[in-house]
């Protein structure tokens, strides 16, 4: 077909108006997320009585004999031992400045897109079981030791980039493969003869692996004390999940008391249930003072109230903070000094704590119940900066 000359503009003029009213799509905008502290004042955390001030300094002095003599933490740390602990909160006050955490995140431009000031804060404790060292009923839960087919693999011998990255797996004829998750483990009996003690609950057991330590009561009336050894390389992941998405539970009632009433009334589901978190942990015998509590990754016991665990990629051991959390189901409000000593699998980010409540029944009901809200202010020895605590990359 041939144009003429005004079907020619016209023509044009279509496709200068199609293309005016194309809409071009823009790149989308990349954000990245980081840390923010900001200078603070002690009387921004209200409410701290003088009992948690003493516990906090409890807990410091545990973490000195770790990083005391790191030249950040020398100073805070030699002025700590001797305190009075009637005076623990002048000495966090003399010796400390808070600083306010978020986490904010900013575009290409450096500008704020996202600020966060608020977290995540549950509760762990160290659980008392009732087992034996051998295999006889009711005993017959097995709590196992490091397999001597668990290979682990560190990385940073091959790539030094990837320090502190470590695999885990298994022989399988010349291959490595991952290791077995949860679900086959607990199919296992080949792995009997690794067991350092039997329990006469599986769920309880479950519990143990959760918390990372615990007490045996053995038959004799004496305490096996046990913690974390190793890990069979995957990620925790929450039975509770699956309750609700399988209408067994219903979100707000998910607690550790909830789901071993659930456990109770499914003994025949139980299998299953625990199957659903892959992670597995394998434990070992701990000696020490039975006065004090278990001991945490930073390598030191761990105090009732006092101790937190964090994410090690984002905090260093040892450092203090203050905490307020909240909650309504069921209601929880508290504002206490903590120092971070432990880590956990589920215990990821800036601002998430796991908070600590000591031994036995009564700390388990606060710890299984415990889901807050959480604001975070960072205490830093004075002359320093956030950064000079934060772990090297």
């Amino acid at each position: 077909m041939t144009f003429t000359r005004p079907l020619r503009l016209a023509a044009l003029a279509a496709l200068v108006l199609l293309s005016a009213c194309t809409t071009v799509e823009k790149p989308p905008v990349r954000t990245t997320s980081g840390p923010e502290f900001t200078p603070a004042a002690f009387e921004e955390a209200r409410g701290v009585d003088t009992e948690h001030w003493r516990s906090a300094l409890a807990a410091f002095r545990q973490s000195c004999t770790a990083i005391g003599s790191r030249p950040v933490w020398a100073g805070a740390c030699s002025r700590a031992a001797a305190v009075d602990p009637a005076a623990a909160e002048d000495f966090f006050r003399a010796n400390f400045t808070p600083w306010r955490v978020a986490t904010v995140e900013r575009d290409d431009r450096g500008d704020e897109v996202k600020r966060t000031e608020t977290g995540l804060t549950t509760g762990y404790f160290e659980p008392l079981l009732y087992g034996s060292r051998t295999k006889q009923a009711p005993f017959v839960h097995p709590i196992y030791g490091v397999p001597d087919d668990l290979l682990i693999i560190d990385l940073a011998e091959i790539y030094p980039e990837l320090k502190g990255k470590r695999l885990r797996g298994k022989l399988d004829g010349r291959r490595v493969v991952p290791y077995d998750t949860r679900g086959v483990i607990q199919n296992r009996t080949d792995l009997e003869p690794w067991a350092i003690a039997w329990v006469d609950d599986p769920v309880a057991a479950f519990f143990l692996q959760v918390q990372g330590s615990g007490r045996i009561l053995l038959p004799d009336g004496s305490f096996m004390r046990v913690g974390f050894a190793d890990q069979n390389g995957y990620r925790y992941r929450s039975i509770g999940n699956w309750l609700v998405k399988n209408s067994e539970l219903k979100s707000h009632e998910l607690s550790m008391q909830q789901i071993r009433a659930w456990a109770e009334r499914n003994p025949d589901r139980v299998k299953e249930a625990l199957a659903q978190n892959p992670s597995f942990i394998f434990f070992e015998e701990r000696h020490g003072d039975p006065s004090l509590g278990p001991t945490g990754a930073q390598g030191v016991p761990l105090t009732a109230q006092a101790s937190v665990a964090v994410d090690p990629s984002r905090w260093t051991l040892g450092t203090p903070f203050i905490i307020e959390v909240k909650q309504d189901r069921p209601a929880l409000a508290f504002t206490r000094p903590v120092v971070a000593q432990d880590t956990g699998g589920a215990i990821r980010g800036l601002i998430r704590f796991d908070y600590f409540w000591g031994f036995g029944d009564e700390a388990g009901e606060a710890a299984g119940r415990q889901r807050s809200t959480t604001r975070a202010w960072v205490l830093v020895p004075n002359g320093f900066t956030p950064e000079d605590i934060l772990p090297k990359r």
